[in-house]
């Protein structure tokens, strides 16, 4: 009786729901196991049971050596948001508006969101591929063999370096992207900067930049978590890394957009 069952041919209902099913049990183990790898990562933090010295060079590598692209990602995001909105409302609404849109889209939105964006292609992915070698080549075995706890040494730098540089540098994004838009609305719009400013000023609260840093601790916070967690579930050698590389800047591009979308009605209604 129970072969025919197994023999008998899966509708297509039935294959969906296999398939749903199979999706939803892997996206509660990720989940799980984030969660027991950031209950960690806070445990070493708490008992400052983690390298200074690689804290401070994953500061450097996070922080300082992404500055450049990160100010050339919220230049065009001043620029551009500049020159369509400064076309959007030309004959339809008083210019000096296109000060406020600018600002508000650029500390919001574009600042936080792609410089998370530039952090997963720049750090997260070197983070997964990093711990992903270690991984399949038994450095991290090694680790444990000589009694030494690989989320101390491994994670909670990264992690911990995330949190600290990311609301820095979505910081120098917003200051490049309003002072970027500010030059492109003189140049296309002709809007003198004491109309862009006063326009920015007319609609500002200071709520919008505690917004804008809250949205990069949590990128800060998730993205290096995410590819910590990737690089230490890797497994089937090289060809191994490269497949849970591509699979863990997938993540975390979905998770910083999920992110995103939550924070509109949890922070601003």
């Amino acid at each position: 009786m129970e072969s025919r069952i197994h023999d008998a041919p899966r509708t297509p209902i039935v294959r969906w729901l296999g398939g749903f099913g199979r999706g939803t049990e892997l996206v509660l183990d990720h989940a799980g196991a984030l969660g027991v790898l950031l209950g960690q990562v806070i445990s070493s933090v708490v008992r400052l049971r983690f390298s200074f010295r690689a804290f401070t060079r994953q500061v450097w590598v996070m922080g300082v050596e992404s500055l450049p692209i990160v100010f050339v990602t919220g230049a065009l995001a001043g620029i551009v948001t500049s020159q369509q909105g400064g076309y959007q409302m030309q004959g339809s609404m008083p210019l000096y508006i296109l000060g406020s849109l600018v600002v508000q889209t650029v500390v919001l939105e574009m600042g936080p969101v792609l410089t998370a964006i530039v952090l997963t292609g720049r750090v997260g992915a070197r983070i997964t591929a990093e711990l992903g070698t270690m991984k399949v080549s038994e450095q991290i075995d090694a680790y444990h063999s000589l009694g030494r706890d690989p989320i101390s040494i491994l994670a909670t730098p990264r992690v911990l370096a995330g949190i600290i540089t990311m609301p820095i540098l979505v910081g120098f994004a917003n200051i490049i992207g309003i002072l970027a838009g500010m030059v492109a609305a003189q140049l296309t719009a002709g809007l003198g900067f004491e109309s862009f400013l006063y326009g920015a000023r007319l609609f500002w609260h200071n709520w919008d930049l505690l917004y804008s840093l809250t949205k990069a601790v949590v990128f800060g916070t998730a993205i290096p978590l995410i590819s910590v967690h990737m690089g230490l579930r890797t497994k089937g050698g090289a060809e191994g890394v490269g497949r849970t590389t591509t699979d863990a800047v997938m993540f975390m591009l979905m998770t910083v957009l999920i992110l995103d979308a939550l924070f509109p009605p949890l922070f601003l209604d």
